[in-house]
């Protein structure tokens, strides 16, 4: 009997992650100067090598580095790493090549799992993030009832991230709380209006250019767990 396919496809291969090297992040650059396929064609292998190679054995590592720390999250790198091809059907803009490179890692592996830990590589700055992001209706209104039924949980999950330096993003927040919620208690008052639950933490050229990056993102994503855990038992 042959041994189980590797969840790596051929062309991520499983070598071990040392970081990113220069090149990836002048890639993207070149590629917003050059959104065309000809372009694109003649410089892909840089694309295969410098990002996306290296992006799915820094997906492989972390998921093992996580479930040594008793932090779930299911990759496959083949659905992990988002595609660099823009849906352009509904833009005005018709780039079709995203400049900037992101995976996200979730329970079930599906991106559509609520509660990520995300990557993003980008000339413009790179981050982790980690959380729900603009979750389904559903979704969402069972978190909103968590907070109203679990106040001071919830603060007390607050004041674990502000222990560790993170804050709720509140951009999107609503300017008044959601119909169908009230009365809402005042500790959450201003939470309920989110429409996303995510922290986020800004990464160094320094930090992305090193194999320490493994390490960076498994100490981020424990540090976001309270915030994780709180979402997931919401949604069940």
């Amino acid at each position: 009997m042959k041994p189980p396919k590797s969840p790596l496809a051929e062309d991520f291969p499983p070598a071990p992650f040392t970081g990113f090297k220069p090149g990836a992040l002048k890639f993207f650059e070149q590629l917003a100067e050059n959104q065309n396929k000809a372009w694109f064609d003649a410089h892909k292998s840089v694309y295969e090598t410098e990002i996306k190679a290296p992006l799915a054995s820094l997906i492989a590592e972390l998921t093992a580095r996580l479930a040594e720390k008793k932090l779930v999250f299911c990759a496959d790198p083949r659905r992990a790493i988002f595609r660099l091809h823009r849906d352009v059907r509904f833009s005005h803009d018709k780039s079709p090549y995203k400049t900037n490179a992101g995976a996200a890692m979730t329970r079930t592996g599906a991106k559509d799992s609520p509660g990520v830990l995300y990557l993003h590589l980008d000339p413009l700055g790179c981050f982790a993030a980690a959380g729900f992001y603009v979750p389904e209706p559903e979704t969402l209104a069972a978190m909103r009832a968590a907070l109203i039924h679990h106040p001071a949980r919830w603060q007390a999950m607050c004041k674990a991230l502000k222990k560790r330096g993170l804050a709720l993003d509140r951009e999107n927040a609503l300017t008044r709380p959601p119909k169908g919620y009230e009365p809402v208690p005042e500790a959450v008052r201003e939470d309920i209006k989110l429409k996303s639950w995510v922290v986020r933490r800004g990464l160094s050229l320094e930090q992305i250019s090193g194999a320490g990056l493994v390490e960076e993102l498994a100490s981020f994503a424990l540090e976001a767990a309270p915030l994780l855990r709180f979402g997931w038992a919401a949604v069940g």
